[in-house]
């Protein structure tokens, strides 16, 4: 970790006189770092919701295979 990044790090971490190494927690700084996530997240399925809307699922009839399907239904009925 750079100088400035531990030294910025340092500034958001409450001040204690006397830190116990065996109950070190997130903090504030975890907390908003959470924060941000979830509404990064909120916001993408947001707008993942709004694409998925737009999507038409309906595929274009294909020439190839109703030709072949003809084919076929003719074959069967001359049998």
């Amino acid at each position: 970790m750079s100088a400035s990044v531990s030294l910025a790090v340092t500034h958001l971490v409450p001040l204690a006189k006397e830190v116990d190494e065996n109950k070190v927690t997130p903090g504030v700084l975890g907390f908003i770092v959470f924060a941000v996530m979830a509404v990064a997240v909120w916001g993408l399925m947001k707008s993942m919701s709004k694409h998925m809307q737009k999507v038409d699922f309906k595929e274009a009839p294909d020439a190839d295979a109703e030709k072949a399907r003809e084919q076929a239904d003719s074959a069967a009925q001359q049998r």
